[in-house]
């Protein structure tokens, strides 16, 4: 199913200016350091620019910077917990809606620090993979001003002070991980980002059904640009496996047995999904079928009625 392209917004917008100025970062380590510590929207989808408006360097250090939680300014504060989403059906309620749009443009923001937190606490990767982090980080600041505007368009507030901090609760474990970078890739790119290839068809169809055609239009091109993220964390993880692991034995021989190897504990196939699973777009990311059914088929230990608990490594939810 196709949608037209959103039609021109009429009303001023509250989405903050894309700015550059002669306070510009001078490097990509700058860049990040200023998404995560400080706390204002405008600076945090703010481009990855020079003064000049020209790409920024990003000069080779072995000093990794480790960061614990992003700056947020008042109104972007978050908190623990996760309120439920409305469903699909409900979204011809207007204040459904907003909620679902705010609540979208605050998992973008989330990416954008994540992202801007990996290439900051791993800065010797291999400048490849360090471009596609940046690239996918600016594609997550183009998301989240689309949720936004069209949040703006419905009359909606997003400094509320009320986020959820999901994404960000993931963080020690995926530090901790044995598996370093390739723990964030199976966390962020083939867990989170994985899940999201079901949620923006789902919530696509149901903008839809309820008139909004202009947001379903914006599920649908954040859907696109996921399968090309979800891509590249599977590309590299094949990759960073191959050079980390010095005995060839020892390596896990397939994308599903690299990522469960690599995923931390509580995040894992049960949690790279959701309710309506969307195989094509995984298979246009390039996972195998036995990754995909292996995700199709995961439950989450609430699921099968038993106390949440790490399972071993080769059966983890």
């Amino acid at each position: 199913m196709t949608y037209p392209a959103p039609r021109e917004e009429r009303k001023p917008c509250a989405v903050p200016p894309i700015m550059t100025n002669s306070n510009a970062p001078t490097c990509v380590r700058d860049f990040c350091l200023r998404v995560l510590q400080r706390g204002d929207l405008s600076t945090k989808l703010s481009a990855p620019l020079d003064d000049q408006g020209r790409a920024l360097p990003d000069p080779r250090t072995d000093t990794a910077v480790h960061i614990d939680r992003p700056a947020r300014n008042l109104g972007l504060r978050m908190r623990g917990g996760r309120d439920r989403l409305p469903r699909p059906g409900q979204l011809k309620d207007p204040e459904h809606r907003r909620l679902c749009l705010s609540r979208f443009a605050h998992h973008e923001l989330m990416a954008i620090e994540l992202f801007a937190w990996a290439l900051l606490r791993w800065p010797s990767l291999p400048q490849p993979l360090r471009r596609g982090l940046l690239s996918a980080l600016v594609d997550e600041q183009r998301h989240c001003r689309l949720y936004l505007a069209r949040l703006d368009a419905h009359g909606g507030h997003f400094e509320t002070d009320d986020h959820s901090d999901y994404f960000w609760r993931q963080v020690p474990a995926i530090a901790a991980a044995p598996a370093g970078p390739r723990a964030f890739l199976a966390a962020v790119g083939l867990t989170l980002e994985q899940a999201n290839l079901d949620f923006t068809l789902t919530y696509r169809d149901g903008f839809a059904e309820a008139g909004d055609i202009e947001s379903a239009h914006v599920c649908q091109t954040i859907h696109d640009e996921e399968i090309v993220h979800v891509a590249l964390a599977a590309r590299w993880m094949n990759r960073l496996s191959e050079h980390e692991i010095s005995d060839p034995s020892e390596a896990p021989e397939t994308d599903l047995d690299r990522y469960l190897a690599a995923v931390p504990f509580p995040l894992g196939p049960a949690r790279a999904k959701g309710r309506r699973f969307e195989a094509a777009p995984r298979r246009r990311a390039g996972l195998s079928e036995a990754l995909i059914d292996h995700v199709r088929q995961a439950r989450s230990t609430t699921e099968r009625g038993i106390e949440s608990a790490e399972p071993p490594r080769r059966k983890r939810d």
